[in-house]
């Protein structure tokens, strides 16, 4: 008998790719997703939006949770739903927190009260760490978040805990680091870079690209290979939670340099300081600058993975490289455009 999955932020990357692993897996997918387009999202349109059953809700909204817990008696359950773009949570810090915590609350006191035997998945993130003190962060590592997205997702990561230990609900956390592919938003840095360097190799434009701080440092993966760490989290016997990353940090402008590189185009910065100067290409048109709008008011300087537990237990770890990466997400926006 096939197991039955809800999934919130369905429409999202990750719950679109999680959609993708759950179907081949066999399970019957139910979408919660909000009504806000009679079209599917670019997404799903082509192969997911026919073969997951929707659900109209919102986590924010407690009756429509309940309503599809007693209708469907998951037996496991993703909350991929969030504000997740850290900038935005400044400029909506109460819509973040309405969303990243209260969102969880409402889904942890569904299960609870009408489907304890649901197995619950809590998209955590690595922005919990924030002002990091150690060269890597594991599951036993402090946090100190750094933003309204972060200082949300860790009151959910406590609320999930207390869950877990108060009502012995099968609830666990995955701790993501940052990790990307072609699915990503445009409003993402990360698809921001490629999309542009998209656009200037087949000449679409040439103005620079606009960046904030070029030195953040993160942990990036490949999106489908986390969303594996996600399923086996809930395969596991006992509830726990994981680290999930690469164990490589790499800059923004590292970034940069390896989606030029995937279109043959090397980087020339500018001057000493690389976060008040820009690039130039080898043919000396300018194509990076630095915009400090783009800055955040508090920032995360360094994030990386210690997924050795994730390795252990799982039995999960990474293969797909940070330049191969970069290239997939710039050969798959060369196409999209093209």
């Amino acid at each position: 008998m096939s197991k039955t999955a809800v999934i919130t932020g369905i429409t999202g990357q990750d719950g679109s790719h999680l959609a993708d692993l759950l179907l081949e897996k066999g399970y019957t997918v139910i979408g919660l997703t909000r009504r806000t387009s009679t079209e599917p999202p670019s997404r799903m349109r082509k192969h997911l939006w026919d073969k997951v059953i929707q659900f109209s809700g919102d986590v924010t909204d407690s009756y429509s949770v309940e309503s599809l817990l007693k209708q469907y008696q998951p037996d496991e359950f993703y909350n991929l739903a969030a504000q997740s773009h850290v900038g935005t949570s400044w400029k909506q810090p109460e819509e973040t927190t309405k969303v990243d915590y209260l969102g969880v609350l409402n889904i942890l006191k569904g299960i609870q009260l009408i489907s304890p035997h649901t197995k619950f998945y809590q998209a955590s993130t690595s922005e919990m760490f924030g002002k990091v003190k150690d060269e890597y962060q594991s599951e036993t590592s402090r946090f100190y978040p750094r933003s309204p997205y972060a200082v949300a997702k860790l009151a959910a990561y406590w609320l999930t805990v207390n869950y877990r230990e108060s009502y012995d609900i099968f609830a666990c956390s995955g701790i993501l680091f940052n990790h990307e592919g072609p699915r990503r938003g445009r409003d993402f840095v990360t698809r921001k870079i490629t999309d542009h360097v998209a656009k200037y190799k087949l000449g679409l434009t040439k103005d620079p690209l606009q960046l904030g701080n070029l030195n953040s440092m993160r942990d990036w993966g490949y999106a489908p290979e986390f969303v594996e760490a996600m399923w086996r989290i809930l395969q596991q016997d006992t509830p726990q939670d994981f680290v999930i990353g690469t164990g490589e940090s790499h800059s923004v402008r590292d970034f940069v340099e390896a989606a030029y590189k995937a279109i043959d185009v090397d980087v020339e910065w500018s001057g000493e300081n690389e976060t008040e100067k820009g690039a130039r290409s080898d043919n000396g048109e300018i194509i990076v600058e630095v915009n400090k709008d783009f800055f955040r008011p508090a920032e995360v300087e360094l994030l990386r993975a210690d997924a050795s537990k994730a390795k252990e237990v799982l039995g999960w770890e990474p293969t797909v490289t940070f330049s191969r990466l970069v290239e997939i997400m710039v050969e798959n926006d060369i196409e999209e455009l093209s």
